[in-house]
């Protein structure tokens, strides 16, 4: 079966399913992009990680990643091997002591993983071929650099563009005090694009 390699353009609210969001990955030689439902919680882990926000104590996925490097296994990528009824299954591919192991895994981990070690995304032709779709026209541009490319965020973003930038820090200081990551993905976003305008 032919790999293909892919890459997390983007990460937003789901059309199809509120409550959940959807975390879209797009293939690297190719204009196909495969839409991943996910949990409200594996989307505020891959958020987490791809803006890079510290947290005060470990997450979940940020104390799997701790352990496996504690014991010296390294992950080495992750493949979105099946998708069964409308569910798609992932395997997180590890090194361990010249040893290859493959763990079964809920995609959404696999991708929270995945961003946490910097390590390639994969999944089967036959996946892509199911699953994935050609948008005919971007309603968006390409996630920047450490960002999530979240759509629809200039709807969130208005209510924030009435602060000045002093209070939007003091802003994201207290929401990452009570470890509300997506907003303060929101706010962090607002902050860049004020100093990008700027």
């Amino acid at each position: 079966m032919k790999k293909i390699a892919l890459d997390i353009v983007a990460l937003s609210h789901s059309v199809s399913q509120s409550h959940n969001y959807a975390v879209v990955l797009a293939e690297r030689e190719g204009q196909r992009r495969l839409p991943i439902v996910i949990g409200s919680f594996e989307a505020q882990a891959i958020a987490v990680a791809m803006e890079r926000m510290t947290t005060n104590r470990p997450l979940t996925h940020d104390l799997f990643k701790n352990t496996l490097d504690t014991f010296q296994i390294d992950l080495q990528e992750i493949i979105i091997n099946n998708l069964v009824e409308g569910v798609f299954y992932a395997s997180l591919v590890c090194l361990r002591a010249g040893e290859v192991v493959e763990i079964d895994s809920r995609t959404s981990d696999a991708l929270a993983l995945a961003v946490r070690f910097n390590c390639p995304i994969y999944t089967y032709d036959f996946v892509m071929d199911e699953a994935g779709v050609v948008l005919e026209e971007e309603s968006a541009g390409p996630a920047p650099e450490g960002g999530t490319g979240r759509r629809g965020r200039g709807k969130r973003q208005k209510g924030l563009s009435s602060y000045s930038v002093e209070a939007l820090s003091k802003m994201l200081d207290e929401v990452l005090g009570e470890e509300n990551y997506e907003k303060a993905a929101e706010i962090r976003d607002e902050i860049k694009r004020r100093e990008q305008a700027g």
